[in-house]
């Protein structure tokens, strides 16, 4: 199933997308559910076209943990050795935008990049997660932008403000629930600008699987329902500039798209 969050008429409502196509191509329309999707809900029987709809962030993470370096060949490309354990970094709740919203070129780097990637979200509260239980703990799947101010990142070697600033982290359209780690495991993830392609991998590419994501992180912390993990991204990462529209697709669950503008 697919669920996304979404507004209409001044309300935040989730719903199931049905239908074939796009968001843009049209076709879909939205099943409102009763409730919240973590838990068990219904399905109230009322639509709406997704085309008269405004598509918000599919979730309201607490925290998004994001993972860097967890393809190989994307650390090459940066000059970057494949590190030991995964390397870990936050991305707050303030840098969450859903697709169709614009990433806000930040005021403080000349060199902004994308980074297409798989984000997992976490459907139940969890906390020292077995692997034999991480399924368990997983509500779905969708795509990601690991938007990076990589000029800033470069000179301030902490991360926080070249991968935390305001909208560098689109999300969307949707959550993919009714997918496999197994699937999810092996799907192809592209990136293009303006429609051309600039990245191309596969999930099967990590380093560090889903599984061994989830085990690490919950060692450290409690992840809470709606949280949300970024597993890396593969090569080809690079520039956007103020007008570029940029597309994140994930086999199996859809395309993220943001529009890149100067931050008023």
């Amino acid at each position: 199933m697919r669920i996304a969050r979404f507004s209409i008429d001044g309300n935040v409502a989730f719903g199931a997308v049905e239908g074939e196509g796009t968001v843009e191509s049209g076709g879909l329309v939205l099943d409102i559910i009763k409730g919240i999707p973590y838990t068990d809900f219904e399905l109230s029987g009322t639509k709406v076209p997704l085309s008269k709809v405004r598509l918000l962030p599919p979730v309201l993470p607490n925290k998004v943990v994001a993972i860097g370096r967890n393809y190989a060949e994307h650390a090459a490309e940066l000059g970057n050795e494949v590190p030991d354990v995964p390397v870990a970094f936050f991305k707050p709740t303030t840098s969450v935008i859903g697709s169709g919203d614009a990433i806000e070129y930040p005021s403080f780097s000349n060199e902004l990049h994308h980074e297409a990637e798989l984000a997992v979200v976490i459907g139940r509260m969890c906390r020292e997660v077995p692997r034999e239980r991480v399924k368990d703990v997983i509500f779905g799947y969708t795509c990601a932008n690991d938007v990076t101010a990589r000029d800033a990142q470069q000179r301030e070697k902490q991360w926080a403000r070249a991968k935390g600033f305001d909208t560098s982290c689109p999300l969307g359209p949707w959550v993919e629930t009714d997918m496999s780690i197994a699937a999810a495991s092996d799907l192809a993830i592209q990136a293009t600008v303006n429609g051309e392609q600039r990245q191309l991998g596969r999930t099967s590419d990590m380093i560090r699987s889903i599984e061994d994501l989830v085990v690490h992180i919950t060692e450290a912390m409690t992840l809470l329902p709606g949280d949300v993990i970024l597993t890396g991204t593969p090569a080809g990462v690079g520039p956007l500039n103020v007008g570029d529209e940029v597309a994140v697709t994930i086999e199996g669950i859809g395309t993220l798209t943001n529009k890149v503008i100067k931050r008023g």
